[in-house]
Order: C-alpha cells, then structure tokens, then sequence
C-alpha cells in the first residue's frame, strides 16, 4: 500500500487534472460588486457558462463592460494550444483567459471554477479570491469519456444534468449514453413507438451476478422523450461536452425484439424484455426489414444527438440462432460470406455504411477487432493489446481496458464494499495505471490514440449516489491519465487530497480505500 501524502502546501492549486504548465504569482484577484467581464466578440458562450457558476457562488450580478477587469478572449495566434488548450493568468488587479478556440475557453473556466474556495461550489460565499496563478493547459488526448449505462437501469435526465457537469469539472468532453440493452431500451424513436412503450419496462430484475436466479419481483421501467435529450445535448454542449449516443446491435437486443418479434431469428416467437444479466443469446435477423428499422432508428439518434461519432454497439453477439436460422445461411451464402458467423461484420458493416453516409463517424466495440468495417473507431475493452491490433489495422482506438476503466468493479475487495460486477477489484491506482503507450517498437500506433473512456455498467448500480460511490475518485485518476502528459502518481495523490475538498461540497461520495497493486490477470 502507498503511503498517503501530506496535504499540499497550496490546496487551491491542487487541480485535476493537473495543466501542462502552472506556476503560482504574487497576489490574489478579489471578486466584488465593482467586478466586470469584459466579453470579447466569440467568447460569450463561455461567459454564460462562468456567470453560470460564479453567480450562485458571489451573489455577484458579473455584468460586461469593455473596461472590466476579468477578460476572456479569442487569440487564433495560439494556435499551439490547439481547440481544447488555455492559457489563464490571474493577478491582483485582473483575470485573463485566452485560447484559440470556444473550447478551449470552456476548460479554463472549469479551472477557474476550482480555484474558487471549494465552499463556493455549493453555497454562496462572502469573500471570493482567485490565487494569483499563471496555467498554460493542453490535453494529451482529444477523446476523454466516460460511459453511463441507463438501460440497466434508468437515470432521469436531471440527473444526467448533473452528471455531465461533474464531467465538465475534471475536464472530460465525451458522455457515452449507452439507451439501450436486453433489459431496457430508453431511446424515443417516432417511427417505432413500442420500443420504448413495451422495450422501456422490465418485470423485474435479477439480484446477484448473472445466473443466480434469484430476482426483485419489482418492475423497473423509464424512457427519454426526444425534449429531454435535446435539452441535455444542449446542456452538455454549453460545458464542452460532446453526447455520443449508442444502439447496440446486432446483438443486445432483447428489449427491441420484446417490442417488435419481427425483427428476430423467430419472427413468430414472442420474447420479454429480458430480466437476467450476462449474455442474451437472442440476437437480431438479418433480413433488409431488419437493416431498413435500424437505419429509420439511426437517423432519429443522429436528429437528436449532433455527435460527429454514433456507437453502434458490436459486442458479445452469440451466433448460435444465425446458425440455426435457414433464413441467416441464405443470407450469408447470398452475401459471399464463409457462414452465418460472419454475419456479425456483416450486419455492423451495413449499420456503418449509412452512418457514414450521413456524414459521422460509427464507433463499435471489438473483442479482436477483426470483424469490425474499416470505418469504424475501436472501442477496445479487453486488454490494450485488443487495442494496438486494431490500430494496426488502421483503425482509430480508444482505450477502453475493462481492467483499468470498468467502474462497475468494486472498488476494494471483500464483503465490506456493495454489490458489483464479479470478478475483479479496481482500484485508484489500477485506474491511474490504464496503458495508453503503444508498443516500445511501434510509437507511430500512438497517433491512432484517440483517448480513453470510463465505463459504468449498471446492473448493480440502481441509484445516482450508487453511481457516484463507484464513479469517485476513480473518475479523477482517469482524467488525469486523459488529460496530462506525465505520469506522476505521488503528485496526484497529493493534489487529489486537496481536490476531495471540491468534491465534499458538491455532494460527491468519495472515500479512498486502500490501493491493491497487483493487476487482475489479463483475458
């Protein structure tokens, strides 16, 4: 176990993730009602996002006037800070923030929100001083994420409001909404009202890991309508996040073949929406009206999520019906393929072809990669040597090691931690340790990195402060890693001290239990 370190000399400066360049400077700039922003022309979407959150902290009107003293700017001259990067200096007599890009904007006020007295985060404060302080910040990665499961089971939209701005505080740009599963399917799709209407509701749900047999007996149901989506689309936008939805096929499909049978190996057969966990064997046909609903239900995701990037799932497809399905063999035979297995890069094929067509890019998960189309991004989520085989192949990746970035694991092993998914313990340090260097022989792989991402899997995540015990702190480990360009743990454990004081005011669990250094062994 590492020793804890002492708290550090400077706890407002003690940031997560930490910027590529800090320094402190003499003084500190007071917040007062005499304070102004002087709101220069492309700035304005991040001077609504700072009033935002200094209003509630100040109690301060925070008005623009063209001789105020906190100043935010465009500079297209910075162009090595490249759309995410800042540079913020702050003085006794100013505040400057400056980028090349709104974005980039959008991350130095999210600085600016941590150095507030962490008090200020949750209630109003008297006084407000920013410490003197001069940060020149750009991310190593430009796809730093983290997956939420809502078909497990279903998070209203407030919540995900509040989830999307924790987000935007560690500086993390990609929520991955996973809408729909074999237990639930949460997407509203106009032409096809029973995917909600009969794949939203569940009977009940199984207690315990995957094959107990043991069940609740009570119903969990939820659905977005297309307003709450759009509305949170909006919301994560205006903190800089990006909402990358996912529809998984072929397989995960229970819920949408509950709602409409045709769509199934076994049009005639009438299935529930599955209330087990693990692996539904049930998967979708491969008929042109199968291809032809899925592609009505892409377009209504791309309508609602602006995403450039649209999952469509891929994983964990059991080809057990296709090979059994006359129907499947006709079609693979038609097709040129070997056999009804290969089918499932067929099938994922075809999904991304018309999301190509519409001009975004698909993302699918790979359990080798080899089946997937040669447009597809890579979510990689066994072990990062999935990931360099992919990137070989040239596809982008994005490290997704279940080992390093499954939140659904407990946090510590033994009985004193609540139920998670079986198998593995990942701890702070685990997650801190996920492997984003490509091998010492093929350092030109690492420009096919697009970042990493989190995953929260939620079967045995039913509420919000569930979500956030297991979320925190293992989300800062993560974006630190996403974010800076050096690897220092004793420093992130030391500035992490401090940052748990942002996260205490904000309601955020985040007990840190004692670090397990050996890895679980890989798949």
């Amino acid at each position: 176990m590492d020793p804890l370190p002492s708290a550090p000399p400077h706890p407002e400066l003690a940031l997560v993730p930490c910027p590529t360049a800090l320094s402190a400077r003499p003084g500190r700039y007071r917040l007062d009602d005499t304070t102004r922003l002087h709101v220069t022309p492309g700035t304005e979407q991040a001077a609504d996002l700072l009033r935002a959150y200094l209003e509630p902290a100040t109690g301060l009107p925070l008005k623009h006037a063209d001789d105020g003293s906190f100043v935010l700017i465009l500079d297209p001259t910075l162009t090595g800070l490249a759309e995410e990067g800042y540079a913020l200096t702050v003085s006794d007599d100013q505040v400057l923030l400056r980028a090349a890009h709104p974005t980039g904007l959008l991350r130095g006020v999210q600085t600016i929100r941590q150095l507030l007295p962490h008090e200020a985060l949750s209630a109003p404060v008297h006084r407000i001083e920013l410490p003197g302080v001069e940060i020149t910040d750009v991310p190593a990665h430009p796809w730093r994420g983290m997956l939420l499961d809502v078909s497990r089971h279903f998070q209203p939209v407030s919540y995900l409001r509040r989830f999307v701005d924790l987000l935007a505080l560690h500086k993390l740009n990609v929520l991955h909404l996973h809408l729909t599963d074999d237990q639930g399917w949460r997407m509203p799709v106009a032409a096809y009202p029973r995917l909600t209407e009969i794949g939203g509701r569940r009977a009940r749900s199984m207690v315990g890991p995957a094959g107990s047999e043991h069940f609740d007996g009570r119903p969990h149901e939820g659905s977005y309508t297309r307003a709450d989506l759009t509305g949170l689309v909006s919301y994560a936008t205006a903190r800089g996040v990006t909402v990358v939805p996912e529809i998984g096929t072929p397989g995960h499909v229970r819920a949408a073949l509950a709602a409409y049978p045709e769509l199934g190996n076994h049009p005639d057969r009438r299935l529930d929406v599955w209330t087990h966990w693990g692996v539904c064997t049930n998967v979708l046909g491969v008929g042109d009206h199968v291809l032809d609903f899925f592609r009505t239900v892409l377009d209504e995701v791309m309508d609602v999520f602006p995403s450039p990037y649209v999952h469509i799932g891929g994983d964990e497809v059991p080809t057990q019906e296709w090979e059994a399905s006359p129907a499947a063999i006709a079609r693979a035979a038609r097709e040129g393929l070997s056999g009804p297995r290969e089918l499932h890069g067929w099938f994922l094929a075809r999904m991304a072809d018309h999301v190509v067509r519409s001009g975004r890019r698909p993302v699918a998960w790979a359990e080798d990669g080899s089946t997937l189309p040669p447009t597809c991004t890579v979510m990689s989520w066994r072990t990062p040597r999935h990931a360099w085989a992919a990137a070989r192949r040239g596809h982008d990746v994005i490290h997704a090691d279940h080992r390093s970035t499954y939140f659904d694991y407990a946090r510590a092993p033994g009985p004193a931690e609540p139920p998670a998914q079986p198998g593995h313990a990942l701890d702070l340090r685990s997650v801190y340790g996920v492997d984003l260097t490509p091998p010492a022989a093929e350092p030109r792989l690492a420009g096919q990195v697009l970042g990493v991402q989190g995953q929260l899997w939620t079967e045995f995540v039913p509420t919000p402060e569930h979500i956030e015990y297991l979320t925190y702190p293992r989300l800062c480990a993560l974006a630190e890693r996403a974010w800076a360009t050096t690897e220092d743990w004793p420093d992130f454990r030391t500035r992490l001290d401090g940052h748990l004081a942002r996260l205490t005011a904000l309601g955020v669990p985040h007990d840190i239990l004692p670090d397990r250094r050996a890895h679980p062994s890989p798949v």
